[in-house]
């Protein structure tokens, strides 16, 4: 499941879009109105996560002009307390409607409540499993097994193998991941990225006989399914 994150407060943004990658989705940022009016007309996402106030274009402009055009589901996050405003949002086109300061464990319970209504009323189910060769993944229980085997690993392992499950066959650039599991700027001269990918290596490919994920000489890493 791919989310759209529009928040300016740089520190809650980075919060939700870890919190919300531990939870098994891919998630995008945007720190103002008019990227994030950008983002959410030119990609397809499963739902926005919508801050009401917003530099350059405001929650409720940004909800209007994409109403126009697209019915992703929209959460909106709002610091304003007061009924009539709760109510407007709901009228202006939001699903769903959380206050300042409010629980992670309320967001995530509201973000899969309205998936599950809307992919309902849409007839297919949301994803569940991403699977590669005999490599499978459960985003409802956050198992990852190979063979049959339990994978044992942790949530940035787990965001990480999520990531390239997602894109196999496409080769991920060093940048992308750390922009996508470690919501950071990439620094050539840092080889986090290498020393994860070696660590989730020794779990997903060393105890078996057939490595799925292949580096890409001065680009990145790709998951696919090769020929012995």
């Amino acid at each position: 499941m791919k989310l759209l994150v529009i928040e300016d407060e740089l520190k809650l943004a980075h919060y939700l879009r870890k919190g919300l990658q531990a939870e098994g989705f891919v998630v995008d940022l945007a720190h103002n109105g008019i990227d994030g009016l950008h983002l959410a007309m030119e990609s397809e996402y499963d739902l926005i996560v919508l801050d009401s106030l917003l530099p350059g274009i405001d929650g409720l402009g940004l909800l209007a002009a994409l109403r126009r055009s697209k019915r992703t589901p929209v959460i909106m996050l709002t610091a304003r307390v007061k009924v009539e405003d709760r109510v407007h949002g709901l009228q202006s086109g939001a699903d769903d409607y959380i206050v300042k300061p409010f629980a992670f464990s309320e967001l995530v319970a509201r973000i899969r409540a309205l998936l599950r209504r809307t992919h309902s009323a849409q007839g297919p189910e949301p994803e569940t499993m991403l699977s590669a060769a005999d490599l499978e993944v459960d985003l409802v229980s956050r198992k990852a097994t190979r063979k049959g085997q339990r994978v044992a690993l942790s949530v940035q392992e787990f965001v990480l193998l999520c990531l390239l499950l997602r894109r196999q066959g496409n080769v991920l650039s060093r940048s992308e991941i750390a922009e996508q599991v470690w919501g950071i700027n990439f620094d050539d001269n840092t080889n986090v990225i290498d020393a994860a990918i070696r660590r989730l290596r020794s779990k997903i490919d060393v105890p078996f006989d057939r490595p799925l994920i292949h580096s890409v000489r001065g680009i990145g890493y790709v998951l696919e399914t090769r020929d012995p």
